[in-house]
């Protein structure tokens, strides 16, 4: 591992996260200790497995982990950070959160059934961006849509009447 290559990471990822109206960590000595992480794992599993989480070396047992996690978006919307403390919101950069521990949101249990049936038994939320139309299914409606960057009061709850 590089120090340019961790370097070409990190600015991949910032452009993408901004882009899709996410934002990293802004200290980057923190910020590329994640990348580090995150290239480790590549090498280690063959994909991006959270470094803050044990990885199972299974990708398909995995892939709520993959970097970024199944877990970001609720946790940007509750503590302004996800767990590894990679991406964070606006709100939690300029201050206006506190900067606490991200509980860990994924289950215990990780089998198929067990999954399968949480998921039915849980009432999905799903938002649509009233500017373009794009749709999300999560608690609340991303900071920043990522198709046209409006803001997250331009989003409605979407159902089908």
């Amino acid at each position: 591992m590089t120090e340019r290559g961790v370097e070409e990471l990190h600015l991949r990822l910032k452009r993408e996260a901004e882009g899709s109206g996410y934002h990293l960590n802004p200290d980057e000595e923190f910020t590329l200790e994640i990348v580090k992480g995150l290239i480790k794992n590549e090498k280690r599993y063959g994909y991006w497995a959270c470094p803050c989480r044990l990885a199972s070396g299974n990708k398909s047992e995995d892939l709520d982990i993959i970097c970024p996690c199944d877990y970001r978006d609720a946790d940007l919307a509750d503590f302004g950070s996800c767990l590894c403390g990679l991406y964070v919101t606006e709100d939690w950069i300029a201050g206006n959160m506190p900067k606490i521990p991200v509980p860990e949101r994924r289950p215990v249990e990780r089998s198929t059934e067990a999954f399968e049936s949480q998921v039915t038994k849980e009432k999905v939320v799903v938002w649509r961006c009233r500017v373009c139309g794009y749709l999300c299914a999560r608690e609340q409606p991303p900071e920043v849509c990522p198709i046209c960057k409006a803001n997250k009061e331009r989003f409605e709850q979407f159902t089908l009447k």
